[in-house]
This record gives structure tokens, C-alpha cells and sequence, in this order.
């Protein structure tokens, strides 16, 4: 039986629908578990449920398991019990080391968690240390990618120190590979006084995860609450879809302010963040 061929520029458009159905594909939100830690000590699952029930589709690890610290299958069944993914874990250097790379790597793919971010490091204050930190993250990579994981890293303000374009951040981008995930925290680079939007634009495709955080410079008026701020929440939202390849958007909350518990401010950025995707006319993927 003969078969019609396919014209080539017919074909290409077949295989690369996918992808552009994929990149069309809005974010979903998270939230980084640290924002709450102190509600986590207290209860565990309730804490969980009450960030799933604000409409979060993940949350990203920073440490705390409650019970289930020895017992990844039952906090994957609690995840998924609440409609909940991981976005992701914060941890160190250390637990990716050769003695523990393989109960790391277990832990966090029995939950379904492919990013695995370096949370901080004190060597990222140099451009020295910086490049050290790359070297390590490169190594990293290739041990990772057969895993269906990925490294990355997670900015403070010393990471964006210097002049533009010759910060530790970007020593970090130019020395590591292009699937390591380059997770900004937005609230400490507008502490820092750089624009993210131009950061994510400079590195595209590495926005695969951020921070988005409230968080105000010195002397400037605001609260730290997403949208009640001086970020221009809309502009790096639609800069981490279009030139950052944003797979996750996880929201950061480590002020509370007017008396607001941790639940409640994060509540309240949940809120600001929300609208942000409204006035794009984006709504997060429902998951559940």
C-alpha cells in the first residue's frame, strides 16, 4: 500500500505541535514549605491540606517531613491524597554527595520530585566561589539526568552583587549546563536591585522553577505581600512563560506582616499571585 508523502514543513508543524501545545501550557503554583515551617512542627498533614485547600497544586520541601522523614511512599500518598505534586526540594550541596546521593535521589523520586535546588551557599558571595558552585552543579547534571532529575540553584542577594552581567548569578549561568535549573528568587533580586525580568530574559529556558517572593529594598514603602509591593508581578510572570520556560511558579513568603500568621500572609500573596494570572488572562493548571 503506498503512502502520501508528507511534505517537510508539513511534518515539521505535526512534531512540533506538541511542543508548542507544551510551551503554551500555563505554570502551575507552589509554594515553598519554609514560608510555614513553624505550622509544619505544629501539624504536619493539617498544614498540608490547608495549603491544598488555597489552591496550590505542590509544594516544594525545605527540610521537614513530619512523620514520614524515613517513610517517602507514606508523605507520597498524603501528597496525592490532597491533589498535591512536588515541586521541588531545597537542600545542600552534602546530600548530593557520593555517600548520600543515592538515599537523596531515592527519597525525592519516590515523591515524584524532579528539582532538586541547592537553597543557598555561602560560596556564592564571590565570583570565585561562584564558579566553584557551577563546577559542582555540572558534575551534578549528568548524574541526575538518567535519574529524570535536575539541579539547580537558588539565589540570595549576594548572588547579585556586582556590576550587570558579571554577578556571581551569572558566573553560576556561564558555568553550568543548560538543563541546570537557574531558580530565582525574585523578592531577594529586587532586594539585591536588579530588574528579573531582564535575568530571566538573559538566560532563557532556566526559569524552569522561581521564587516569587515580596520583598521590599530599604526605605521602600510597600508590604511584603505579592501585589501590595513594587514588583511588577505581571511583567516576570509573563517573562518566566515566554522566555524562561516556567514550569512551576513557587510562592515564598518569609515576612508576615500586620499581625498575619504564616498561613495568612501566604494566603494573602496566594490572592495577589492569583490576579497576576487573571490580568494575563492565564489560570494555572488544575491538577486535581
Amino acid at each position: 500500500m503506498a503512502f502520501p508523502r508528507i511534505q517537510p514543513v508539513l511534518l515539521a508543524l505535526i512534531l512540533s505541535a506538541p511542543l508548542a501545545q507544551a510551551a503554551s501550557t500555563p505554570p502551575r503554583i507552589g509554594v515553598q514549605l519554609w514560608s510555614v515551617k513553624d505550622d509544619l512542627e505544629q501539624d504536619f498533614d493539617g498544614t498540608l491540606a490547608r495549603l491544598a485547600a488555597m489552591g496550590f497544586q505542590g509544594v516544594e520541601f525545605a527540610g521537614e517531613f513530619g512523620r514520614f522523614a524515613k517513610d517517602p511512599a507514606g508523605l507520597r500518598t498524603l501528597l496525592d491524597k490532597l491533589g498535591l505534586q512536588c515541586a521541588g526540594a531545597h537542600l545542600d550541596f552534602a546530600a548530593l554527595s557520593n555517600e548520600r546521593f543515592e538515599q537523596t535521589t531515592s527519597f525525592y523520586r519516590t515523591l515524584g520530585c524532579r528539582n532538586l535546588v541547592v537553597a543557598w551557599d555561602k560560596r556564592g558571595a564571590s565570583l570565585d566561589g561562584a564558579a566553584a558552585i557551577a563546577h559542582d552543579m555540572a558534575v551534578l547534571a549528568p548524574k541526575l539526568k538518567p535519574l529524570g532529575m535536575r539541579i539547580g540553584y537558588h539565589n540570595h542577594a549576594q548572588e547579585m552583587t556586582g556590576p550587570e552581567g558579571r554577578t556571581p548569578w551569572d558566573t553560576i549561568a556561564g558555568g553550568t549546563p543548560r538543563e541546570a535549573v537557574l531558580q530565582q528568587d525574585i523578592g531577594w533580586t529586587v532586594f539585591a536591585g536588579k530588574d528579573p525580568v531582564v535575568l530571566v530574559d538573559r538566560y532563557p529556558g532556566r526559569t524552569l522553577t522561581s521564587h516569587f517572593k515580596a520583598k521590599l529594598p530599604e526605605g521602600v514603602p510597600g508590604k511584603p505581600i505579592i501585589g501590595q509591593d513594587r514588583t511588577d508581578w505581571p511583567a516576570v510572570y509573563a517573562a518566566a512563560r515566554a522566555a524562561g520556560g516556567a514550569e512551576w511558579i513557587v510562592l515564598e513568603q518569609e515576612e508576615y506582616p500586620d499581625g498575619m500568621t504564616p498561613l495568612e500572609a501566604v494566603a494573602a500573596s496566594m490572592r495577589g499571585l492569583r490576579a497576576v494570572t487573571m490580568r494575563t488572562k492565564d489560570t494555572p493548571v488544575d491538577n486535581k
